[in-house]
């Protein structure tokens, strides 16, 4: 097995654990008030980022055709003046799994053709295209396991580990 297909792999197997928090949420939690970032904020978090450092290099990304407002931002805006971003309304499960679905097949139509050694393509994250793709993964991944901690603790939802590409 090629380090590419390992990294495709990962990649996969993280975003079926993503996949299996989305289906499992139920609604109260999916957009739970309490929660400073609701759980759909969060999933479409984690693959909005999936998607964007997927790509050579930042100019070549193009957004998710529903993308919509800020709410890839988890706090405030990056740039001055700093503010709460704009949200608008709460992304259904079906169009998160949407989304998901999108990213599985940017993993399968990108991951294979990196050139692992090449700077990340992202000003803000100055190491090679191999270390961005643990970046990426070790992202996705600490996010799928806030939300799985959010079904376990409120719910009592116990998810399933995936420890390789599915199939």
């Amino acid at each position: 097995m090629s380090v590419h297909d390992v990294i495709k792999s990962q990649y996969l197997a993280a975003l079926e654990m993503l996949k299996l928090t989305i289906v499992e949420c139920p609604p109260a939690v999916w957009d739970d008030p309490v929660d400073r970032n609701r759980f759909w904020r969060v999933a479409f978090h984690a693959l909005f980022y999936t998607h964007l450092y997927l790509q050579d290099v930042e100019q070549d990304f193009t957004r998710w055709e529903k993308h919509r407002g800020q709410a890839e931002f988890l706090g405030k805006l990056p740039w001055p003046p700093h503010d709460e971003p704009k949200i608008e309304e709460p992304y259904s499960k079906e169009e998160i799994l949407e989304y998901l679905a999108f990213c599985q097949k940017v993993v399968d139509s990108k991951v294979t053709a990196l050139k692992l050694e090449a700077p990340s393509g992202f000003y803000w994250l100055p190491f090679d295209k191999l270390e961005l793709q643990f970046y990426n993964i070790r992202h996705l991944q600490q996010h799928t396991g806030e939300l799985s901690e959010r079904l376990g603790s409120r719910m009592g939802i116990d998810l399933a580990w995936v420890g390789a590409q599915p199939g």
